[in-house]
C-alpha cells in the first residue's frame, strides 16, 4: 500500500509540475455558455462520486475484511470486484472534463490502463491463491471494474454503496485538497475575464452539485444507521 501511495503521488507531482509549465496546452481555455457549465459540472459530479465510492468501498472493507482474512463480496464488492479502482477512475475522469481539453480523456484511459491494470491481476492472484474456491465463483458474477446496470437497478443503493460519515475522517483532507485545486484551476481564467460575480453566477451548477453530495452522503448515511439499529424486542 505504501509502495503504491508513493508512486501515486510521484506521477500526480510529475503531472502537476507539467501543466504548470504548460498550462495552455493541457487546459481549456475559458469559452462561456450553458455548455461550459454542463461539462464543469459534470466533472465535478464525477470527482464527487468516484470520492463516494472510494470512501464506502475502504470503509466497507475496513470493517469486514477481518484482517485481510475474508472475501469481501458484500457493500460495493457485490457489483464491483475493484470498487476503488473504479472511483478512481470517475475521479481522473471528472476533473478532465472539468478543466482539461477533450485529447486528454485518452491520454487518462491509456495512463490508467498501464497504471492499474498490472496492480489489478497481481491482486487476482494473490486473492485466488488465497481463496481458491470462492474466488473464481466471485470472479464469474462480479464484473472486473464496471458494474452491470441490471445490479445497479434492482439493488438498493444502500446494499452497494453504504456510508458513514466517520470513513470520511481520513479521506476528508484529500478529497477537499482535489476539490479546491480543481476549483481553483477552472475559475482562474473566468475571474479573470467576467469578474467573480460572473463567475459565482455562471457556475452555480458547480455549486450545486456540491451540495447535492453532500445532503446525498448525509442521506446514505442515515439510511444505513437506521438499517442497523437493533429491532426492539416484542414483549
Amino acid at each position: 500500500m505504501k509502495k503504491r501511495l508513493k508512486v501515486n503521488g510521484i506521477i500526480m507531482t510529475f503531472t502537476a509540475l507539467v501543466i504548470a509549465f504548460f498550462p495552455r496546452f493541457f487546459l481549456r481555455a475559458y469559452s462561456g455558455g450553458i455548455r461550459e457549465e454542463i461539462l464543469e459540472a459534470l466533472g465535478f459530479a464525477l470527482i464527487l462520486l468516484g470520492q463516494i465510492i472510494r470512501v464506502s468501498a475502504r470503509g466497507y472493507k475496513a470493517e469486514h475484511s477481518r484482517d485481510s482474512q475474508a472475501l469481501i463480496q458484500g457493500g460495493p464488492y457485490q457489483v464491483v470486484r475493484n470498487p476503488m479502482y473504479l472511483g478512481i477512475f470517475l475521479i481522473g475522469l471528472g476533473v478532465i472534463l472539468a478543466i482539461f481539453k477533450w485529447w486528454a480523456a485518452a491520454v487518462f484511459v491509456v495512463v490508467f490502463i498501464l497504471r492499474y491494470i498490472l496492480l489489478i491481476y497481481k491482486e487476482e492472484k494473490k486473492l485466488g491463491a488465497m481463496f481458491p474456491q470462492a474466488y473464481p465463483e466471485y470472479c464469474q458474477k462480479v464484473p472486473r471494474i464496471f458494474p452491470a446496470l441490471s445490479s445497479v437497478i434492482k439493488l438498493d443503493i444502500i446494499e452497494y454503496l453504504p456510508i458513514r460519515l466517520i470513513w470520511f475522517k481520513k479521506e476528508i483532507g484529500a478529497i477537499f485538497t482535489l476539490l479546491l485545486f480543481t476549483l481553483l484551476v477552472e475559475s482562474w481564467e473566468d475571474i479573470a475575464k467576467v469578474g467573480f460575480r460572473g463567475y459565482l453566477q455562471q457556475s452555480r451548477w458547480i455549486f450545486l452539485t456540491l451540495a447535492l453530495f453532500i445532503i446525498f452522503v448525509i442521506l446514505l448515511n442515515k439510511r444505513i444507521n437506521k438499517r442497523d439499529e437493533p429491532i426492539p424486542s416484542k414483549k
